[in-house]
């Protein structure tokens, strides 16, 4: 009988010491369950801190397509690609209204003709000119010939007669040698005229190669094959900055040297995100990145950041580009698919850290509710690193058992006990 009452005593106290050792581990490990406060544990490790964002898909090495610089103010676009439409090499992409420089071209053309006429006239007086020169050369000749001839005769005709000969000859001669004298003036004066009008035709050409060059220029062909990615028109609500600009189209008054289409290489992508001016300081180029391409479920790609952009936006939004390289494209891969890019910033190696929602903040101070026999604690820490899931602190040991929320807020005070009513208690009061 003794024997079955020290069992009886024995098996009730290991009972007992069995549900403690189960309650004390339910407790430490039960991170939800009804009233109990859920928990967690400090652990040591290394924290991987990243910036996550959405983008879109695009292809890289971008060939920017401008309005051509054609003397005018402003151009109109009269055909235009639809965004993301593919075009191979040489296609063309874009074009402009032709009127005004067409119009010069037949000006000009017109003047070339003109010219080109003007030429052939000078060059026929000159010709005439030079003939009616030769003509008086050989008849003054041959007149100082004769004159000569006569004053043989004079020794056997009258004086008067015989001085008459003389003033002839002499006549002549100053006649012949003013000509010989006069010859090349009167020629180069002829030549002259020539080139006059061939400075007409050479710039009547020049104008109508002028006309012809824009007239080319203003259609846009693509350098590369790729997709059509249309520039936003900077040419209207250019004073009202953080606005969102419509895409150029047909119509458009655009200004020269002006973008209108990019083409980008469909060999290389690359992932655009806007990232919150807030993570701007976290982020430098080369940094490796991971993708999610999600129209490709169950694929990750990789790469880098290649490009940081400017901050836009309004005061309450204020966002940057991005660019990161894809390094391992697929063929199933379209400019325009949306993907997550995540950017890896920094890695912090063998730190203490908790879940995010365990760390607390109370008039400046950061602190975390430490489990202990009697309850839960505040306790201060310092905080070293913050993400949005984890943060990196000092003051804890590994190990420690912390709240994941506000005890207080469930009324569990240093005794560990419930005060259900407290909060309709404090309102009686």
């Amino acid at each position: 009988m003794r024997k079955y009452f020290l069992g009886l005593i024995l098996v009730t106290a290991l009972l007992g010491i069995g549900g403690w050792g189960a309650n004390r581990l339910y407790n430490d490990l039960q991170p939800l369950g009804g009233t109990a406060v859920p928990v967690t544990r400090v652990k040591k490790g290394d924290v991987n801190f990243s910036v996550a964002a959405r983008g879109n898909l695009q292809g890289g090495n971008s060939k920017v397509l401008t309005a051509p610089m054609t003397g005018s103010p402003q151009l109109i676009i009269t055909s235009l690609r639809r965004p993301g439409e593919t075009v191979s090499e040489g296609e063309v992409v874009a074009e402009f209204d032709t009127t005004e420089e067409t119009f010069k071209l037949r000006e000009a053309e017109a003047d070339l003709a003109e010219a080109e006429q003007q030429v052939i006239q000078a060059t026929n007086e000159a010709l005439a000119k030079e003939e009616e020169l030769n003509y008086e050369l050989i008849k003054t000749r041959a007149d100082l010939k004769l004159a000569e001839t006569e004053m043989e005769r004079n020794e056997f005709v009258p004086v008067m007669v015989a001085k008459q000969n003389e003033l002839a000859r002499e006549a002549t001669k100053q006649r012949l040698d003013k000509l010989e004298h006069d010859y090349n003036e009167r020629k180069a004066a002829a030549q002259a005229s020539i080139a006059i009008q061939e400075a007409a035709k050479k710039k009547a050409q020049v104008q109508a190669d002028t006309a012809k060059r824009n007239i080319g220029m203003m259609t846009l062909k693509a350098p590369i094959s790729g997709y059509v990615n249309i520039e936003r028109n900077t040419n209207s609500n250019f004073f009202y900055p953080g606005l969102i600009l419509p895409l150029l189209q047909v119509g458009d008054n655009i200004r020269p040297g002006m973008g209108v289409v990019q083409i980008p290489d469909m060999s290389t992508w690359e992932v655009t995100a806007q990232i919150s001016e807030e993570d701007r300081g976290q982020i430098v180029l080369g940094q490796p990145s991971e993708m999610e391409v999600v129209a490709l479920p169950g694929r990750k790609f990789r790469g880098k950041v290649t490009n940081l952009g400017g901050t836009t936006g309004p005061p309450w939004n204020r966002r940057f580009e991005c660019k990161t390289s894809l390094d391992d494209p697929i063929p199933e891969m379209r400019p325009g698919m949306s993907a997550r890019i995540l950017i890896k910033t920094e890695v912090l190696k063998e730190v203490l850290w908790i879940p995010a929602q365990a760390l607390f903040e109370t008039g400046g101070r950061k602190h975390v509710y430490l489990r202990a026999d009697s309850g839960f604690t505040p306790k201060d820490v310092e905080l070293v690193r913050r993400s949005e899931s984890q943060v990196v602190v000092k003051g804890l040991t590994e190990g420690q058992t912390i709240a994941l929320t506000n005890p207080t807020d469930r009324g569990e005070t240093k005794q560990g006990k419930k005060d259900g009513g407290g909060a309709m208690k404090a309102i009686s009061k």
